[in-house]
């Protein structure tokens, strides 16, 4: 199968330039914007029901008996006359997961998300953002909060850091937190580096903020056989001690932290980076434009209020 046909057969398409390691995790729009269904029990036509819908999707996608495709269990949807149906498929060695919804009587199936319309569809998302421990700038009362999933070693999230200085630049009141989610299938040191964006923060947090600009603005030049070297370079010229950074470095605690900052995200349904919520929205890829109108829209709906002056948090 040609590398244009796998693209043409995946279900869930992630919106924007970003980097993806789509085999480890599921698709971020699927868990930041759908509501999770409860379990039910299985309808006495669960297994007629799951076979019909596998052989409509393999038709829909043209995946041949060839191609795994792995559907269910079947879950209550928001909506009440469908089940979300979890999808499932292999292809060259990727693995897509994502919904589908199918009513109750076998006879439609719905693609995209659902959702309740008297709740606030971002609520969930807001919930499981932890927006303390972790690099912030701006007020800690902000209105409007920007939570970024980053990876050192992506260049699109070099993309978003550049785009950034514009934002904070025209938006001083809003509130920026920084959290590592390195896609270790595909960049071989983000993970090193994330580590040492947080042993700069745990020893100064205002110096992560130069650490961060000196990996993006060498990403170029970075190697996993460097990256140490570079890393110590980058904590000294932000006036850290480097035999304290060195130690902390060697730590399990600053890995922890780092896989607790990708475990967040995976309870988000983030598999690609940059993903930003915007006071929950999720905005996949970073674009400039986009995420402007997300700010601005967040700031009329709260508009009146004052907004204390940015400032380095913690």
């Amino acid at each position: 199968m040609s590398a244009r046909a796998v693209v043409a057969g995946l279900i869930f398409l992630l919106a924007g330039a970003c980097c993806t390691a789509r085999a480890a995790h599921r698709p971020a729009g699927a868990a930041t914007t759908a509501k999770e269904g409860a379990q039910v029990a299985a309808p006495a036509n669960s297994e007629a029901l799951l076979k019909t819908t596998e052989s409509f999707v393999r038709e829909l996608f043209a995946w041949g008996p060839n191609i795994p495709v792995k559907l269910g269990p079947l879950t209550q949807s928001a909506a009440a006359d469908y089940y979300d149906v979890p999808v499932q498929v292999t292809l060259q060695g990727h693995v897509e997961k994502g919904d589908v919804y199918v009513s109750k009587d076998g006879k439609t199936m719905l693609r995209g998300s659902v959702y309740k319309m008297d709740a606030d569809p971002f609520a969930d998302n807001r919930a499981k953002l932890k927006l303390d421990g972790d690099p912030s700038l701006g007020p800690r009362t902000a209105r409007v909060t920007l939570v970024e999933f980053s990876d050192f070693e992506c260049p699109h999230c070099q993309e978003l850091y550049e785009a950034m200085k514009t934002v904070e630049t025209e938006y001083p009141q809003i509130r920026v937190v920084y959290k590592n989610f390195p896609l270790t299938q595909i960049h071989p040191w983000a993970e090193t580096a994330a580590i040492g964006g947080r042993c700069a923060y745990e020893q100064s947090p205002a110096a992560f903020w130069k650490m961060e600009s000196s990996i993006f603005e060498n990403q170029d030049l970075i190697t996993p056989d460097n990256i140490w070297d570079n890393l110590v370079d980058y904590a000294t010229k932000a006036g850290l001690e480097p035999a304290k950074f060195k130690s902390c470095m060697a730590s399990a605690e600053a890995k922890q932290a780092v896989d607790a900052d990708h475990a967040q995200g995976e309870s988000l349904g983030v598999d690609s980076t940059p993903t930003i919520y915007i006071n929950g929205r999720p905005l996949i890829g970073g674009d400039l434009p986009t995420l402007e109108q997300y700010i601005n829209f967040e700031l009329a709906k709260t508009s009146g209020a004052g907004d204390a002056a940015r400032t380095h948090g913690d």
